[in-house]
């Protein structure tokens, strides 16, 4: 299992970033390979907490596949939580936490994930800190387009 982990500081609230993580319907609009996103099984789980099942279509070079994953929103932890249903991983899981920070939001990522194909794993591993990187750039770009390049005000 190969884990990546990233950690940034973002110049708005949580609220802000978790709500735009969170829907993920509106992926494909800023994340340049994902050619579709399919959502169902929407229901709540405790106090806010929500669940939503996904199938993502990605085609990255000659890399072209869908899976499915299980989507935990829950705001009261500001965490969401992503695990595979199905598709070319042997495991999945992602993790996105927001915090308050002086400057706005700490951010934290993680991915753990395993491919079925070892061609494929070998394949991906070695481009997977670019494709992260990439990942997280698409959203600090839509963070910028929804609420604006102004940093926050807040009391930690």
């Amino acid at each position: 299992m190969r884990r990546h982990t990233v950690t940034k500081v973002l110049p708005y609230q949580p609220q802000q970033l978790f709500e735009m993580v969170g829907d993920i319907a509106r992926y494909p609009e800023f994340v340049p390979w994902l050619n579709h996103m399919r959502t169902w099984n929407s229901q709540a789980l405790e106090l806010g907490v929500t669940s939503i099942d996904a199938e993502a279509g990605v085609g990255i070079s000659i890399f072209k596949e869908r899976f499915s994953t299980r989507v935990i929103r829950d705001p009261n932890n500001r965490q969401i939580t992503v695990t595979l249903i199905n598709g070319p991983f042997r495991a999945l899981k992602n993790q996105w936490l927001f915090r308050e920070h002086a400057q706005g939001t700490r951010i934290e990522f993680s991915i753990d994930f395993e491919f079925k194909s070892r061609l494929l794993d070998a394949f991906l591993a070695a481009n997977m800190d670019r494709a992260i990187d990439k990942l997280i750039a698409c959203f600090e770009a839509r963070a910028r387009a929804l609420y604006g390049e102004a940093p926050v005000t807040q009391q930690v």
